[in-house]
């Protein structure tokens, strides 16, 4: 399986990503970006977190406009897979391959932790690896992680059964306490947690270790 890990100024957890993907068995590739075109014959495209640009103008919007970005959309329109964690979940939103917005915390303060998580869908690539309801523990790293989406899509998320995870304790005020959103066709994730972080038993936790397994097992199976 190929990947392509995404490179803004102000990335600070694209190494963190990619060691991930690369102990899950991908063959990855750090792309800048301001590259037009993303690298021949990959499967996925992670967007990491971070402060692309500084969190100038709005958390992920310069980003979006980046060059690279055009070529990430046109892989997800194509049925490609992308994973946006954090800053890469805000890109993702503000790219409209996913809907919504990440909003200024509820509390107006940066958050560090480890956090609770449930797993609402096992039918993505991303979670099909965990149980059904399985509640899992990630660590979160975010100022502006409050989800939000008007209540027409939110319920319509909720239906199409593509709330990939939610918080057991909502630490930011998002929406129906929702930490990560599918596209509709499954294929694109955005989630505020870091499961990269949570990868390696010197992490003190591994609990995002099956998402990129199973993500590794979907993918290699193709």
């Amino acid at each position: 399986m190929k990947a392509a890990v995404i490179q803004f100024p102000g990335s600070n957890c694209d190494r963190d990503m990619a060691v991930a993907l690369e102990k899950s068995g991908a063959d990855v590739q750090i792309v800048w970006h301001k590259e037009l075109v993303l690298p021949k014959g990959v499967d996925l495209v992670a967007i990491p977190g971070g402060f692309s640009f500084g969190d100038y103008l709005r958390c992920g919007a310069i980003a979006a406009n980046s060059p690279i970005c055009r070529a990430v959309v046109d892989h997800a329109n194509i049925g490609g897979y992308v994973l946006g964690v954090c800053n890469g979940f805000q890109v993702l939103t503000e790219t409209g391959l996913l809907p919504g917005a990440l909003l200024r915390n509820s509390g107006l303060k940066y958050i560090c932790r480890t956090v609770g998580l449930k797993v609402e869908t096992v039918n993505s690539a991303y979670t099909e690896n965990y149980g059904a309801g399985a509640e899992i523990m990630v660590p979160i790293a975010h100022h502006d992680g409050s989800y939000f989406a008007d209540d027409t899509t939110i319920a319509r998320l909720i239906g199409d059964d593509r709330v990939a995870f939610t918080y057991i304790d909502n630490p930011n005020g998002s929406h129906s306490k929702i930490a990560g959103i599918l596209s509709q066709n499954r294929r694109v994730l955005g989630m505020m947690p870091h499961p990269e972080r949570a990868f390696e038993v010197a992490h003190g936790n591994t609990d995002g270790q099956r998402l990129f397994a199973g993500l590794m097992a979907q993918l290699s199976s193709a």
